[in-house]
């Protein structure tokens, strides 16, 4: 179990130079979440991805290493998301129009194995958050966010009206639902800026959301 929590947490980057396939698999119950991705050059190919035309060719023309392809992100969650495993041969077709012809490009992609099933939680500001799990079975967490989103959370009406609707979230949210929830069989937490500090102006009401899995 271990060993399938870690896999869940971590960051996974893969990268393939044009012509080349990539594959991105994810472990049994869990699916692939692009986190971002990126297709061009921006480092010269000694350093990544040699080109691939002929010495005396690379010589004439003058490798561009400020070329990015915008549809990139798009791509890869067209291809990949919510999959368990996606593979595809790179080249500049794939992208759309190529904003340096002359020039071998990559592609960098970062992302995450989701547990297929996962629930939610949310508590309010200064209202206690408790997780827990069947017999035999413990938690892990996937994202804990502490603060105020966009979206705002719906079971907890801001008061503080007239407050512009900023964003504000703990940088260590995820760090201390972890250390306090993971691999246990139940847990709790009170949604408090004594627990996390307050990462908003004063007066700003804040909320905890909790994805796990057990």
């Amino acid at each position: 179990l271990a060993g399938y929590i870690s896999q869940v947490l971590k960051n996974y980057t893969d990268h393939a130079c044009d012509g080349e396939y990539i594959s991105l698999r994810c472990p049994h119950r869990t699916t692939i979440s692009i986190q971002s991705s990126f297709y061009g050059r921006i480092v010269p190919s000694h350093q990544m991805c040699p080109s691939r035309y002929p010495h005396s060719y690379a010589a004439l023309i003058k490798e561009d290493v400020a070329c990015s392809v915008g549809t990139s992100l798009q791509k890869m969650l067209d291809e990949c998301q919510d999959r368990r495993s996606c593979q595809f041969l790179v080249n500049s077709r794939l992208f759309g129009a190529d904003p340096c012809p002359g020039t071998s490009k990559y592609l960098i992609v970062w992302y995450k194995c989701r547990p297929n099933e996962y629930k939610s939680k949310a508590a309010c500001e200064d209202d206690k958050l408790r997780l827990s799990c069947k017999k035999s079975m413990v938690i892990a967490i996937y994202s804990a966010v502490f603060g105020r989103t966009q979206g705002g959370s719906l079971e907890c009406p801001y008061q503080s009206l007239g407050m512009p609707m900023i964003e504000c979230q703990s940088a260590s949210a995820l760090q201390i639902m972890i250390k306090r929830c993971h691999g246990k069989r139940s847990c709790s937490i009170y949604a408090s800026t004594y627990e996390f500090g307050d990462p908003c102006y004063p007066g700003i009401r804040k909320h905890l959301n909790v994805i796990y899995t057990c």
